[in-house]
Order: C-alpha cells, then structure tokens, then sequence
C-alpha cells in the first residue's frame, strides 16, 4: 500500500529504521523460511537507499530551504 503524500516519509522512516535494526542485529535472514520475493525486496532495498544517498546533497539543499521557509513564516 502506498503512503500518502503527506506522510510518506515518517511512514517509510520508521519502516527503514525496523529493518536497518534487524540488520544490524543479524536478523534478516532466516535460510530455511525466507521467501525468494523477501531477498528480492532485499536487493531492491539496497538499491534505493544507494539512490537516495547519490542524492543527498539535493536532499539536504531542500530541507535547508523549507527550514528557511519555516522561520520566514513563524
């Protein structure tokens, strides 16, 4: 299910810390029940975050300017 616009990425954060915190506890994997489409989604994953990363200082210029944005407004 999508997320909403307006949501999107607090919804999505807080899925990412859940499975950045099972990485990192070793606990993504079980090799006897983890499903084909689970490692797929795993891979793609890696491949958007590796794509949000390449875009990081565009990302950060745009929070830089809503911040502005914001203390201009209150």
């Amino acid at each position: 299910m999508a997320n909403m616009s307006y949501c999107r990425f607090e919804n999505t954060a807080m899925d990412l810390e859940d499975c950045a915190n099972a990485i990192l506890d070793g606990d993504f994997i079980d090799y006897e029940t983890t499903s084909d489409s689970e490692i797929e989604s795993l891979k793609d994953l890696i491949e958007y975050c590796k794509d949000i990363l390449d875009q990081e200082h565009r990302i950060l210029d745009e929070i830089d300017k809503w911040e502005k944005t914001q203390e201009e407004l209150f």
